[in-house]
């Protein structure tokens, strides 16, 4: 923990020196470096800065002289806020910026989890962006936008948006679909000198082409039918901001003209007006389209493609960056707690499962698949043979099913498989076993699992008629529940 996140700052205000210390301790134990207002920022808030931890404050004018201490920088970090603070219940109108900064609430004493969830939120993004440019950590809605991952492959992706970030060149993103394009547009605005400004998004593919006009220059009253007022467009909308344009590659050959026009001009009409408007915007498109092949079949215009690809930038499908997988996936479950949900673990059987999947789908669809996971088995280990069957890795036929199994524990023949029936028959004794091998302890922790779960599903969840079931005492199936993590809902008389 503490090598990952070292040297970042957190700048307490805290007037009771006991939970000062306390707080302290709390930060150092996280890898963080707790500073202190007035002492250890006097040096002019020289620091690589994540947040500010406010405590018990004086009042606002104090505050202010503290958060001073660290100059410019203070206008864009983060706070963490005690509860109990004088200034906690004026929120969101008496902090100074509170409305366009991030701001937490965290209640006192302080608990791991939500000080955990909070700090790497916040220090995600600053440490893939430029660590000792405008402060340690991006802001707004940063953590819900940073690039996770710690791969070779996310590596040259991190060192690209650490060096176009500084600069308003146009980029272009590129990849599969699902691979986090607009995540990298987020993470190079909020890296940039544009942070403070807006991020406007838009879809040029799920936008009809007869629209896309209007929503991106805006219209005035009349310009067609349906236009009863004068409405802005996405340009105006992100002046001074970034503009992402997803799935550029999408954009019909009439409106590519439109686009190029105010891309090399920075002007632009609205539908329906005649008044000329300069823009201030940073352009980020992305497509998960081959554009050279677009042009040579006549279906994207290469002038414009020259225009955007002055820096291009790739993103690697998710099968060439597995090693992220368990990062992935605990960023994952901290989004799904956020939103109430319980969190899931994979077993060493699940992840080998995992990293056997080719992922189509990148990783949007590994969210996805987590999010599942988390609504079918709340708070549970996730094996193997949980898994949706496409991600097992193993065809259904080369395993005894839990099914199989608890008949004849039960004494009913079981019904079984072709391929297996038949290798039974042949060789009673033989196990069929992968090609590449299986963690064997796993394994047989995957069949026990299974099994247990069906003797509660048979049993309407009670312990003591699923223990007689499976032929054991009901203290060791309570045993075995606590440690698979399947004691929840269930009734144990």
């Amino acid at each position: 923990m503490q090598n990952e996140v070292q040297d970042i700052d957190v700048l307490v205000i805290e007037a009771d020196a006991v939970r000062a210390e306390t707080i302290a301790s709390a930060l150092q134990f996280l890898g963080y470096r707790p500073r202190f207002a007035g002492k250890d920022a006097a040096d002019g808030g020289k620091g690589d800065w994540c947040a500010v931890y406010i405590g018990d404050v004086v009042d606002l004018d104090d505050f202010q002289r503290q958060l001073d201490t660290l100059g410019e920088q203070a206008l864009h970090l983060p706070l963490l806020v005690a509860n109990d603070s004088p200034l906690a219940a004026q929120l969101p109108g008496a902090l100074p910026g509170s409305r366009s900064r991030s701001v937490e609430l965290l209640s006192f004493p302080l608990r791991y989890e939500p000080l955990l969830d909070a700090l790497r939120r916040f220090s995600g993004p600053a440490r893939m962006a430029f660590k000792g440019g405008q402060g340690g950590c991006a802001t707004g809605q940063s953590g819900m936008h940073r690039i996770v991952g710690g791969s070779n492959a996310l590596g040259r992706v991190n060192a690209l948006v650490r060096q176009v970030a500084p600069f308003d060149s146009t980029v272009l993103v590129l990849g599969e679909s699902g691979t986090g394009k607009e995540m990298v547009a987020r993470a190079i605005h909020e890296s940039s000198q544009r942070r403070d400004k807006p991020f406007i998004a838009i879809n040029c593919g799920a936008i009809p082409a007869e629209l896309l006009e209007s929503e991106l220059f805006g219209h005035e009253k009349g310009a067609f039918t349906g236009a009863i007022s004068a409405r802005k467009g996405r340009f105006e909308l992100a002046e001074g901001g970034t503009l992402f344009l997803d799935e550029i590659g999408d954009m019909s050959l009439p409106m590519q003209v439109k686009l190029l026009r105010v891309l090399q001009e920075r002007v632009f009409e609205r539908v329906g007006g005649n008044r000329t408007q300069r823009c201030d915007v940073r352009i980020i498109a992305a497509t998960h389209r081959n554009l050279e092949q677009a042009i040579a079949d006549g279906r994207f215009r290469e002038d414009l493609y020259y225009r955007l690809s002055v820096f291009p930038l790739e993103m690697p499908p998710l099968r060439d960056h597995l090693e992220d997988l368990p990062e992935l996936i605990a960023e994952f479950n901290q989004r799904l707690v956020r939103r109430g949900l319980g969190g899931v673990r994979f077993s060493a059987s699940a992840m080998n499962a995992l990293r056997n999947h080719t992922w189509p789908g990148n990783v949007r669809e590994l969210c996805n698949l987590v999010e599942r996971m988390a609504i079918l088995y709340p708070s549970c280990e996730i094996r193997a043979g949980d898994l949706p069957e496409k991600y097992r890795g193993v065809p259904a036929g080369e395993e005894v099913t839990g099914a199989a199994l608890l008949a004849v524990m039960e004494g009913r023949a079981p019904v079984m498989p072709a391929p297996i029936a038949a290798s039974v028959a042949h060789e009673p004794s033989a196990a069929i076993l992968p090609e590449g091998g299986l963690d064997l302890k796993d394994h047989l922790s995957d069949i026990e699992v299974g099994l247990i779960r069906q003797a509660l599903d048979a049993t309407g969840g009670v312990v003591a008629h699923a223990a007689k079931l499976l032929r054991m005492q009901r203290t060791t199936l309570v045993e075995k529940l606590r440690k698979y993590g399947l004691q929840t809902g269930l009734q144990v008389p």
